[in-house]
């Protein structure tokens, strides 16, 4: 399997250059060349498999660089006693025609686990395979859960850095606690002064500035990516959606060959973007419902096809959500476009320049026929939880309830009753003030954790470890800057 870049097109790139690469020079997003097909009866095979076989079969259509021995280690590796739920992802029947795929148990409590509990071991093996023998320094804008997983799986990994940048005021105080207190010696958390597409597109210059890239060779170092338009990222990701279809078929709510939806809860495009890769190799899926909150860019675009990035930002109750530049749409723009790199490169360059570009035509239709758009703002997120809670029982983080909400006004749109899968991002002890004011109401504590310990002695929720033992924690990391210092501030981290 080889990859090309959605802005050049034609050179090829094995997997473990993408990995190590992470963005191709010219700013492009690594795709692989085709999608390996996958019939029913391939899929099928999967219903009694574990989830660590499940990874070994999916991920060894696109890891071709490395031997099936190589992949099992690294995936038995990373989904083994860092989860505390031997399924690695739970699938539960909320509701009838409604499950939750509970990708939220490992160690971080948060999603990006599935990919970032994998991808240092993809990390180093990879720069083994293209004999990179510099230090590979992991570069991550995150908003809110990336920054500690990344952080909790590069910690004193030989050979790496990890640099994380967070916005200051734009995240919860579990999430800024988790990575503040991080430890590892070559961990390095930066608070920026502004919001999550600041951190973002910061990250996306240092990756592009050709002085930046020299600095760091001169230091026997070279950059990479732990976020999502690293490839080494993206891949996990597609291995729970086959997970839960097969889980789905196991337990009895669909036959194998029906179509399921998944309804996503996503910023940066990058969780639902698997959904539709997992599908264009064969995966029965129906429609995705793309779940957007208060910064709504997404469910605008997928409305209208226009995509307007100056607007009003806002911070809200799913702080992991408030996007406006989501980066991984431009995979999907890719491959929307018939592959034409062209039109992608105009279409960035439009959003560049002026903050928007607009997709018409073939292409729109393509992309409505097969992602439905909706958002949910805050009060329609607590009234969520707390329905969430009083009639099913289910406790439910603030992303999660968007994707609930956004299901019902996709079923009342659409009359679409088909069997849902919704893709749960989160522990709700990740965000227990938010939870617990939802369900309780009236809430006088300003804690977090204080929530939290309420929360699971009124639900009988057991409270994680992860989160309890956080605010006892010592503050390792301090530093802060501005957006336009980014690249400084990386420099200060590599001189510590």
């Amino acid at each position: 399997m080889h990859y090309v870049s959605t802005r050049e097109g034609k050179a090829a790139f094995s997997a473990a250059q993408a990995i190590v690469r992470g963005i191709s020079e010219e700013g492009g997003l690594f795709v692989p060349a085709f999608f390996p097909h996958m019939g029913l009866d391939e899929i099928g095979a999967m219903v009694q498999k574990s989830y660590q076989e499940r990874a070994c079969v999916i991920l060894g259509k696109f890891l071709t660089d490395f031997s099936a021995e190589q992949i099992r280690k690294m995936v038995e590796a990373a989904y083994g006693s860092g989860f505390d739920a031997p399924e690695v992802v739970p699938v539960r029947e909320i509701d009838k025609g409604r499950a939750v795929a509970e990708l939220w148990h490992g160690p971080t409590l948060a999603f990006k686990d599935m990919a970032l509990q994998l991808l240092p071991h993809l990390m180093t093996a990879s720069a083994a395979q293209v004999g990179e023998r510099r230090e590979i320094v992991i570069l991550a804008a995150t908003s809110g859960d990336t920054g500690k997983a990344a952080l909790e799986g590069f910690a004193d990994v030989k050979g790496t850095q990890c640099v994380v940048f967070y916005p200051k005021e734009g995240v919860s105080q579990a999430q800024r606690l988790q990575m503040v207190t991080q430890e590892g010696k070559n961990t390095h958390v930066i608070a920026v002064r502004g919001n999550f597409d600041d951190a973002q597109a910061g990250v996306k210059r240092i990756f592009g500035d050709p002085e930046a890239r020299d600095w760091m060779n001169q230091q026997g170092k070279v950059f990479s990516s732990a976020n999502s338009i690293n490839w080494g990222r993206l891949a996990p990701q597609l291995v729970y959606y086959f997970s839960a279809y097969v889980d789905q078929v196991r337990q009895g709510r669909i036959e194998l060959g029906d179509e399921l939806n998944f309804v996503v809860p996503t910023g940066n495009f990058g969780n639902i973007l698997a959904a539709v890769y997992a599908r264009n190799m064969g995966l029965p899926i129906g429609r995705l419902i793309c779940a957007s909150n208060r910064n709504r860019v997404l469910a605008d675009f997928l409305k209208d096809g226009v995509y307007d990035a100056r607007r009003a930002f806002y911070q809200t109750t799913s702080p992991s959500m408030d996007i406006l530049i989501s980066s991984n749409l431009e995979r999907m723009l890719f491959e929307i476009s018939g592959r034409e790199v062209a039109q992608v490169n105009e279409w960035m360059e439009s959003l560049r320049t002026k903050g928007r570009y607009e997709v018409s035509g073939q292409a729109l239709d393509a992309l409505k026929a097969l992602i439905w758009g909706g958002w949910a703002g805050d009060q329609a997120v607590s009234e969520t939880i707390s329905q969430t809670w009083k009639r099913w029982g289910y406790l439910t983080d603030p992303h999660t309830a968007v994707a609930l909400n956004v299901h019902r006004q996709y079923v009342e749109a659409t009359g679409d009753e088909r069997q849902a899968v919704i893709m749960s991002t989160a522990s709700p002890f990740k965000f227990g003030k938010t939870v617990l004011e939802a369900i309780e109401g009236g809430v006088q504590a300003q804690d977090d954790f204080e929530c939290c310990r309420f929360l699971s002695q009124k639900t009988g929720w057991v409270l994680p470890k992860a989160i309890a033992e956080l605010p006892g924690k010592p503050v390792r990391h301090r530093a802060e800057c501005e957006p336009g210092d980014m690249m400084d501030a990386v420099k200060r981290a590599m001189e510590e």
